[in-house]
């Protein structure tokens, strides 16, 4: 981000890049910490603060629409996140369980703003911190992944996509 901005970078823009940034060295620091709700709030302050957002690194405590869909999620008031990480948790195949928490991350909309990176840094968190490499979507397929994900919202199935085309650093 030093002497690069060129105008055609907007503020926002490098304040979400200051956000993953910040937010992966407090990743990379704290690989090995236990993965719960609060560090998954954590990760959606690093990613979010100076954005103008609220609540930060809190769940958000209002309903939100999803361009492309018509599915809400519930409010987090109506959700368990602490059960449903127990269970995401207790997955015994590993790469299976960071996609599923990537997944479920994501779907759940817990904040107003940062789901994908929030969702995107936690589980490669546990991918790193379990050796099965990183998510990442390949720029040539960030079309047809955001067309996958307005399915999902809908039909709770992308996670084979997901292992065929976003899995990186592993054979």
């Amino acid at each position: 981000m030093n002497n690069v901005n060129n105008g055609n970078i907007s503020i926002d823009d490098m304040l979400k890049l200051k956000g993953l940034k910040d937010a992966w060295e407090y990743t990379l620091n704290n690989i090995d910490t236990e993965l719960t709700i609060d560090y998954i709030k954590k990760i959606h302050f690093e990613i979010c603060k100076g954005q103008n957002i609220e609540p930060l690194g809190e769940f958000r405590n209002k309903g939100v629409g999803i361009t492309g869909t018509s599915w809400r999620p519930k409010l987090p008031s109506e959700c368990n996140y602490e059960d449903d990480l127990k269970k995401i948790l207790s997955i015994s195949r590993e790469l299976e369980r960071c996609i599923t928490l990537f997944c479920f991350i994501q779907r759940a909309q817990m904040f107003l703003d940062g789901n994908k990176r929030v969702a995107n840094l936690v589980a490669n968190k546990e991918m790193i911190r379990t050796g099965q490499g990183i998510i990442s979507v390949p720029i040539e397929k960030i079309g047809e992944y955001f067309a996958k994900l307005i399915k999902y919202y809908e039909t709770n199935d992308i996670k084979l996509w997901i292992y065929e085309n976003c899995i990186d650093g592993i054979e």
